[in-house]
């Protein structure tokens, strides 16, 4: 028995945008931080890593065994969390875990559990089961080398390995759903019947929030408006009330640091301006809309015009982006994209006859992006144009943000705290006897 009064299971949902990490129970996690970090090779071998490990940075110096120049060329400096990420450092690079929504480095996931655990929570994960979000086409190997981590390194109690569309499902109450989930760094569509994600009717695009973010940025760009980084400038009170803005040089500071902090405004324009047209986008129809103001950090205003509609419908129709100046590259992909109604559409009809009516009854939106205005009112509506005659469309999608946001962390925190879960945990002592492989047969 792992959960009860005494201790608490630990939820953590290790998204392609954001981590989210938890107790069991609660209704909202308690950390949420950028699933992307800071990292600067150290050229020189340094002695022991500095007393600044402990903030939120870890320091990883992985030789192996290694001749001393390639231990010098593999060790790097990680700056993990939101407070670590927001300082600018010289040759500072932000990478990401993720290839393609699927983990690519362990040694960056590592870090962001460290940072969860130790820095957010201040828990000893030896003393809590973890119940950890996976994306719903995991690979094996992943899955056991999550188990390997959490036994070997964490030394967890226990620990259950869910899928993020049952997740979801479970939050807003149901046992099969259609899942549309709507993050970062892609948009899933996954079909759960009885608890289930029916793996051979998922379907995914990699079009996510970063890609609206993206063409939101390059099209503002193209249209004259700088974007300036936070770091780059000063903002000094030249009279009581009147601030000037003097520009800062950074010359060491990367692209990639740039393009972050860029993002994390173009972000925010996007979440504040943008909605989804009722009706397919049209240049012409939306050319003489009124403009909406929006005030950058550097206390310059921009005006989004016909942007505001435009940018949210490249859910809907991919090769809008490719108009975007700056987008062409996506043009290769672009034919093969589908948009929203056409990916439920394809996923529904996957799957068994029977079920059928049902998915289409309960369409569940999640995730991030799904928080834009309009976007449940435009997908129900060309559902309802593009679906047979007999289903009965229902999109359905919490009117809280938070929940929509979070709707995979609050599944997880419902599912880890009720009783009848508690003999579901891979335990370690399983872990011991059966090796990594066994969380397969835990874990289904």
């Amino acid at each position: 028995m792992y959960g009860g009064d005494e201790v608490s299971a630990i939820v953590v949902d290790l998204g392609s945008n954001t981590c989210k990490a938890g107790y069991a129970g609660e209704d909202a996690p308690k950390a949420v931080f950028p699933s992307v970090v800071g990292s600067i090779d150290q050229m020189e071998v340094d002695g022991p890593a500095s007393a600044d490990a402990n903030s939120g940075l870890a320091g990883d110096a992985k030789n192996n065994g290694k001749a001393p120049d390639s231990e010098r060329k593999g060790k790097r400096k990680l700056y993990v969390g939101t407070q670590a990420l927001g300082y600018r450092r010289d040759h500072m690079e932000v990478i990401s875990p993720f290839k393609d929504g699927i983990v690519a480095d362990w040694d960056i996931v590592d870090n962001i559990w460290d940072h969860a655990f130790r820095d957010c929570l201040l828990i000893d994960p030896k003393e809590h089961p973890m119940l950890l979000a996976e994306p719903s086409a995991n690979h094996q190997l992943h899955r056991e080398r999550t188990s390997e981590i959490m036994f070997e390194k964490y030394k967890v109690p226990a620990m259950f390995l869910a899928k993020n569309a049952v997740l979801t499902s479970f939050a807003s109450g149901r046992a099969t759903s259609l899942v549309v989930d709507c993050g970062g760094g892609s948009t899933t569509v996954a079909p759960v019947h009885d608890g289930y994600v029916l793996q051979k009717a998922v379907t995914t695009s990699p079009i996510g929030g970063d890609f609206l973010t993206d063409s939101l940025l390059k099209s503002l760009e193209s249209k004259g408006f700088k974007i300036k980084p936070r770091y780059s400038f000063k903002r000094k009170e030249a009279r009581p009330g009147e601030f000037q803005t003097v520009d800062v040089d950074f010359p060491n500071t990367t692209e990639s640091y740039r393009l972050y902090s860029q993002r994390v405004i173009a972000s925010d324009i996007k979440e504040s301006v943008c909605r989804a047209p009722d009706t397919a986008y049209d240049e012409s129809a939306y050319s003489n809309i009124p403009m909406t103001p929006y005030e950058l950090p550097d206390g310059q205003t921009i005006e989004v015009g016909s942007d505001r509609f435009k940018i949210p419908d490249i859910l809907f129709n991919p090769s809008l982006a490719v108009t975007i100046p700056g987008m062409e590259n996506f043009a290769e992909i672009a034919p093969s994209v589908r948009g929203l109604s056409q990916m439920v559409i394809e996923s529904i009809n996957k799957c068994d006859v029977d079920i059928r009516r049902e998915l289409f009854s309960s369409i569940l939106l999640a995730g991030g992006t799904a928080s834009m205005q309009q976007l449940k009112e435009r997908l129900e509506k060309d559902l309802l144009e593009e679906s047979p005659q007999a289903a009965r469309v229902k999109v359905l999608a919490s009117g809280n943000t938070t929940e929509r946001r979070f709707s995979v962390w609050i599944g997880g925190s419902i599912l880890a705290s009720l009783g009848s879960f508690q003999q579901m945990w891979f335990s370690k002592s399983e872990y011991e006897e059966h090796g990594a492989s066994y969380v397969q047969r835990k874990c289904p």
